[in-house]
């Protein structure tokens, strides 16, 4: 695992995996967007991210980061690419705790401002999930 991934890792770490929501203050901006398609139900802004957080942590309370790696870090952008692991325990997009282990990837890619996220884009492969929580067919 990369540890130079700046704003995007200590997200990962500290608030998806750690459940430290307190720091989406600290690593957003005030005027946070997330350009990813939202959740069901799921604010916009800081509040957004947030409800992402415990939606996955409630689904996933095991979640883990597996591998994470720098696809780019400039100025004022950063990019990842990131594998999650975690045991379903908890309701997920309608689907009832299954207890199975998933194992899927994200990559994001964040603007940031003034030391803080101010937009981000992301990819989730939704599919895999699904297919591993058994709520789609292989």
């Amino acid at each position: 695992m990369t540890d130079e991934i700046g704003l995007i890792g200590r997200f990962y770490r500290e608030v998806l995996e750690g459940g430290n929501l307190a720091l989406v203050d600290e690593l957003t901006a005030d005027n946070y967007v997330d350009h990813e398609e939202a959740l069901p139900g799921q604010p916009p802004g800081k509040e957004g991210a947030r409800y992402f957080v415990e939606m996955m942590r409630a689904a996933f309370p095991d979640i883990h980061i597996k591998a994470m790696d720098a696809a780019l870090s400039a100025e004022n952008m950063e990019a990842c690419h990131v594998i999650l692991t975690g045991t379903h325990r908890g309701e997920m997009a309608g689907i009832a705790p299954t207890g199975k282990t998933v194992e899927f990837d994200a990559t994001d890619i964040v603007r940031v401002e003034n030391g803080k996220v101010a937009e981000h884009w992301g990819t989730t492969d939704s599919l895999r999930l699904m297919q591993q929580m058994g709520a789609v067919p292989v």
